[in-house]
């Protein structure tokens, strides 16, 4: 017997990013999407109705009106969609669709879109405006249990390897001031997507990096510093259960480095960093890249 996935109004608010009252009133008003029930009467959303209520954000985000999305069939929703999704260019309708495809473990779907953005947009603005929003979302929905586990990692691996695909097809420019990064992520940090971003960066500047991914004790670190001796250190710091310790997180790491340290990742630009000596906080994309091609 298949498993049913059931959806709460709220689940479905955080996952098509649309608030409950407005959804209630699609409902009311245009008979858009009424929810299912079950035996003892709680109202529930199931799979196809997420899809239906993501194509219905889709077109209401690129100028469709409600009242004009309530008169089309579910057939001409679709229609309509389809072509939307050929406009990689559009960051709302991209996100939508990277969430529908994970949640349909989608992996062609995922990987076509990933394609799309990243050959009309590039790697740097598809991260920016598509792919780090993306992942902040699916990073609450996780924490909130309203996805499994499974999707969450089914999608962070897709994109960790496409910028890894993106990496290797850097022709490094030769750089004879060429400075030294070692990157890695403190303990308690698993997502290497930022890093890996990071590492893009820093090949595309023709500078020179040490990649070593999570889970390294700092006192590793702290000997390979002696030895390979770089001119800066670069972390990131993106989980959301971190949050309320990212001070001191950082205060750790700095106590086993006696280099600079570059500090990125989402949490960066949502908490309260503490001013210190050689502590270089990079709150978005575009600090990153200004930063790394200004070195």
């Amino acid at each position: 017997m298949i498993n049913v996935k059931k959806y709460s109004i709220s689940d479905i608010e955080r996952l098509i990013g649309v608030k409950a009252h407005t959804i209630r009133a699609w409902e009311v008003r245009y008979n858009l999407v009424p929810p299912k029930r079950t035996a003892t009467n709680i109202r529930y959303y199931d799979d196809e109705d997420l899809k239906m209520l993501l194509n219905i954000v889709a077109l209401n985000e690129n100028g469709y009106k409600i009242s004009r999305i309530a008169k089309l069939s579910k057939e001409q929703i679709a229609d309509l969609v389809k072509q939307l999704n050929t406009e990689w260019g559009n960051e709302t309708v991209q996100l939508l669709n990277l969430s529908n495809a994970a949640l349909r473990y989608d992996e062609n779907d995922f990987s076509n879109i990933l394609t799309g953005c990243i050959e009309e947009m590039g790697l740097i603005k598809t991260m920016d405006v598509v792919l780090f929003p993306f992942m902040k979302r699916v990073g609450m929905l996780w924490q909130s249990g309203t996805i499994d586990p499974s999707q969450e990692h089914f999608a962070s691996n897709l994109i960790r390897d496409r910028i890894i695909v993106e990496i290797d097809k850097i022709e490094k420019p030769e750089k004879k001031d060429a400075l030294r990064f070692i990157l890695f992520l403190p303990e308690a940090e698993m997502h290497e997507t930022g890093l890996l971003f990071a590492r893009y960066l820093l090949k595309r500047c023709g500078h020179e990096t040490l990649y070593l991914g999570s889970e390294i004790p700092y006192l590793d670190i702290q000997k390979l510093i002696k030895s390979y001796k770089p001119d800066y250190t670069f972390i990131v710091l993106t989980s959301l259960n971190l949050g309320k310790d990212i001070n001191k997180i950082i205060g750790r790491v700095m106590d086993h480095v006696d280099v600079p340290l570059l500090v990125a990742g989402s949490l960066i630009s949502e908490f309260d960093i503490l001013v210190k000596d050689k502590l270089i906080p990079l709150k978005n994309v575009c600090d990153m890249v200004d930063f790394l091609e200004e070195l």
